[in-house]
């Protein structure tokens, strides 16, 4: 997500998410209402795996009413009677777990499943869930809008960091990635644009279906299922890679020609990170003023507005950090945005911009009471912080400081093995550090303590 986007308003804890603050635990055979993340107790959820999704929707833009299936295929980690998906608003029309009808509730951002009989640990298990309603999105702990954000002719789909569980039942946390088969229908003329691969494509009846696959491991946050009427571009690289550009023709004139720069980008961000993680690419640019973002929905990073040539590098950059190597923890984020951001000074350093140096002088010039230096990038303090301009150019500023530390070919030898060390899992900033530190033969300990955990301005 690109920087200075989100903005800090007072969060207001739940009684039900400050019992999860404080650690309750579940009876053993139940799984949790959460994942365990400090600044979203209730995100995600414990018990279990999902391994895939298959979600068929049914969104009328005009009425703003969608109907969807979801079925969850997943694998129980401990012996299950009960267990919970992450689903806010939306009207539960029926579940099953196998073929077997199984009771729910419905507790805030939680439906609540309880199977007829307990599920075996190790148990691979469906969840068959059906619902409608009218999606809206969540108000983020920052203030801004997250999920299924309607627009004046469909809908912007967004799900960074609670959005997904707005229009589908999720295991909604970064610890937990699925493959997924996405099929959308929506009135012809328009389009639904989702992750991965196309597969197919029929109108009948007056209706347009799109199906849609995800292969590779995502996270549910970086799901997208945009609505839109938008001019589409399809093609193959050289490399294989296919490539599907959706654009709003309001924002056509200004998108075109960044856009038609993806494939050069890809290129250059795979010599410096790695083999790009995935089998499509694409961006989709739509026409959403209400919402003030873009995010790096994996596969194709959706837009809000016609995005300029470094947002484009940003999003793109994130299909290594933050999609393919993902979270463990919202308090890691700098992991994504500020290697995003990295990304950025170094495209611009070596494409006829400022140096990375430069950048980084003229940050640092910033008084002690600037708002860059407000929290340390590896501990915003809160969800209300995670998309701060700390994170984001303090967490740029880390990187150039440990390039300067280690050296060039280092520093790139680092960004490489963390990203295909870690490709279509996880990664801690501690396994960043202990990667740094063996890469380098160095220690480095004083260094990520004074410009990730250090308050203030580093001296």
């Amino acid at each position: 997500m690109p920087k200075a986007v989100r903005r800090t308003f007072v969060l207001v804890t739940t009684p039900v998410a400050l019992v999860a603050l404080l650690g309750a635990a579940a009876p053993p055979s139940q799984g949790s209402s959460g994942a365990g993340d400090p600044y979203f107790p209730l995100a995600g959820n414990g018990g279990y795996h999902v391994g895939h999704y298959g979600l068929t929707l049914d969104y009328d833009p005009g009425s703003g009413h969608l109907a969807g299936t979801a079925v969850l295929t997943a694998r129980a980690s401990q012996r299950l009677t009960r267990f919970d998906l992450d689903l806010n608003g939306l009207t539960v029309t029926g579940l099953t777990v196998g073929h077997t009808k199984a009771a729910f509730r419905r507790d805030g951002q939680e439906l609540v499943v309880t199977p007829k009989r307990a599920l075996r640990k190790g148990e691979w298990f469906t969840v068959t869930v059906a619902y409608k309603g009218k999606p809206a999105p969540v108000t983020d702990p920052d203030g801004s809008l997250d999920g299924w954000i309607p627009t004046d002719d469909g809908a912007f789909v967004a799900g960074e960091p609670q959005g997904a569980m707005t229009w589908f039942p999720a295991n909604n946390h970064p610890k937990d990635k699925s493959s997924y088969d996405i099929t959308i229908t929506v009135p012809k003329g328009h389009t639904a644009v989702s992750n991965g691969v196309l597969l197919g494509e029929r109108t009948a009846h007056g209706k347009t279906t799109f199906r849609w696959r995800q292969s590779e491991p995502m996270a549910a946050y970086l799901a997208t299922a945009t609505v839109g009427k938008f001019k589409v571009q399809q093609f193959t690289t050289r490399d294989g890679l296919h490539v599907y550009n959706a654009i709003d023709p309001r924002e056509a004139a200004a998108a075109t020609p960044v856009v038609k720069q993806l494939p050069s980008v890809l290129e250059w961000e795979s010599k410096l990170f790695g083999p790009y993680p995935y089998r499509a690419a694409g961006s989709i640019v739509d026409h959403a003023p209400n919402v003030g973002y873009a995010l790096e929905t994996q596969t194709r990073p959706v837009y809000d507005r016609a995005p300029d040539l470094s947002t484009l590098v940003h999003e793109s950059a994130h299909q290594w950090f933050g999609d393919s190597v993902s979270l463990t923890s919202w308090k890691d984020i700098w992991l994504n945005e500020g290697f995003a951001t990295y990304a950025e000074w170094l495209y611009a350093e070596q494409h006829g911009g400022d140096s990375a140096q430069k950048t980084f002088d003229e940050l640092y010039a910033k008084p002690a009471s600037d708002g860059l230096w407000e929290f340390p990038p590896g501990d915003p303090g809160s969800g209300a912080n995670i998309f701060g301009t700390p994170v984001y150019a303090r967490g740029a500023m880390t990187l150039h400081v440990l390039r300067e530390a280690v050296g060039d070919r280092t520093f790139l030898r680092i960004l490489r093995t963390w990203a295909g060390e870690h490709r279509d899992g996880h990664g801690t900033t501690a396994q960043f550090v202990a990667l740094a530190e063996h890469l380098s033969g160095k220690n480095l300990d004083k260094l990520f303590q004074t410009w990730l955990y250090a308050p203030g301005k580093p001296n």
